[in-house]
């Protein structure tokens, strides 16, 4: 029976490898217009002379479009499946980048702004279809490994646009490199990869109904009433995002307020900090495939509030060492939450999917932290993710006992 189980399992993997190799690629790709806009804060401090508070506004305006767009999101992948979500999602990203280039002409710091928005729309697209179809292509065994697989090269992304974009933007030159640039090339790509999906079959999971769900009501309304678990679920993702967003965006802004190195600088240590990042998920991938998902969790969320702790600590080196260091615990914390709140909703899973892709609103959290910033020190903006890995933690504690108790 065993044998006959994993076999299935094999065959079933197979059979979604090519599916599962083009929805990763994805990944990569929202990786790196997240993280560009982690240097996108800085260059915009140097080149029109605004505060940090000010400069916030771009990490508010994208993720206000994931938080506005997340429902209809969900709900458009509802009724028309991943393959279009996916293929809408690419293509309101790719528009808005390429409206950097009227944007520039405009030449204010709203016109960005507004461009960011719509690209922030188009990802949440993205990674409402994304998210959930990886955890469905394979066995349930394995989903929240598969997921931190393909979450590995959303770190790739990152480091790839913290090296090349913060090197091209901060040349050493008055003004810095033109912004429009990368935006245009990455629009002129996005599209493309849009044509391709549009052309491409990925097969359409389908969902059993649970049965506390056939009642009459809202997807949305069942999921509250029914699913608790979940509901601290996207409480924990929320306050995730709160603290990965913020120390993203603050980083740079954090390490040259500290006068330890300059902008260009900054920007290889965030690189750096980034490939971490990415071991952390491509580790964290491996070592689940051998430990309960909710272990790793708790052990990562204790290695995060003691780093975060560190850094508050204002220990100079130690803390610096610390903050990089966070990336490494971090890393695994996104996907495995995500896949454990998805655990047995069945045909509430997209819309499950479309109120978590709603947490990176938490990226908002970033405005208090330069609020922090500009009327306190450049250190205690710190307390605002610390916050957040000390609830990530208790709902890792939970989930912990909870799956304890199931496998006694």
């Amino acid at each position: 029976m065993l044998n006959q189980e994993t076999e299935n399992h094999s065959v079933s993997d197979k059979k979604y490898l090519v599916p599962f190799i083009l929805i990763t690629s994805l990944f990569f790709l929202w990786g790196f217009a997240r993280a560009i806009l982690d240097v996108l804060n800085k260059h915009f401090q140097n080149a029109l002379h605004i505060s940090i508070t000010q400069s916030a506004l771009i990490q508010v305006t994208t993720y206000l479009g994931y938080f506005l767009m997340a429902i209809p999101a969900g709900i458009f992948i509802n009724k028309y499946g991943y393959r279009r979500g996916v293929v809408f999602g690419l293509l309101l990203f790719g528009l808005g980048a390429i409206f950097f280039i009227p944007g520039a002409s405009i030449g204010s710091f709203s016109a960005f702004l507004f461009c960011l928005f719509v690209i922030g729309c188009g990802l949440v697209f993205l990674e409402t279809a994304a998210n959930p179809y990886v955890t469905e292509l394979g066995a349930r065994e394995t989903a929240t490994s598969r997921l931190n697989l393909s979450q590995s090269f959303n770190g790739l992304g990152s480091i790839f646009a913290t090296f090349c974009i913060g090197q091209f933007l901060f040349n050493d030159t008055q003004q810095g490199g033109n912004v429009v640039i990368p935006y245009a090339i990455l629009g002129v790509l996005v599209l493309s990869i849009a044509v391709v999906f549009s052309r491409v079959d990925l097969p359409e999971i389908q969902h059993q109904q649970a049965k506390e769900d056939k009642a009459k009501g809202s997807n949305i309304a069942k999921l509250f009433a029914n699913h608790r678990m979940f509901v601290f679920g996207l409480f924990a993702l929320l306050s995730y995002e709160v603290a990965e967003i913020s120390i993203d965006s603050y980083f740079i802004n954090f390490v040259t307020g500290m006068h330890w190195m300059s902008d260009r600088t900054a920007s290889l240590v965030l690189t750096l900090a980034r490939a971490f990042f990415m071991v952390g998920r491509f580790l964290g991938s491996w070592i689940m495939r051998r430990i309960q998902a909710t272990t790793m969790l708790l052990i990562c969320a204790v290695g995060s509030v003691v780093c975060i702790g560190l850094v508050l600590c204002d220990l100079g080196i130690v803390s610096l060492v610390a903050l990089v260091g966070n990336y490494l615990f971090e890393a695994i914390m996104f996907p495995t939450i995500f896949s454990i709140a998805l655990t047995g909703l069945g045909n509430l899973t997209k819309s499950a999917s479309s109120l978590l892709m709603m947490t990176p609103i938490g990226g908002c959290g970033f405005l208090l932290m330069g609020m922090i910033a500009d009327t306190t020190h450049v250190t205690l903006p710190f307390v605002v993710p610390f916050i957040g890995f000390l609830i990530v933690l208790a709902y890792a504690v939970r989930e912990y006992k909870l799956q304890s108790a199931i496998s006694k």
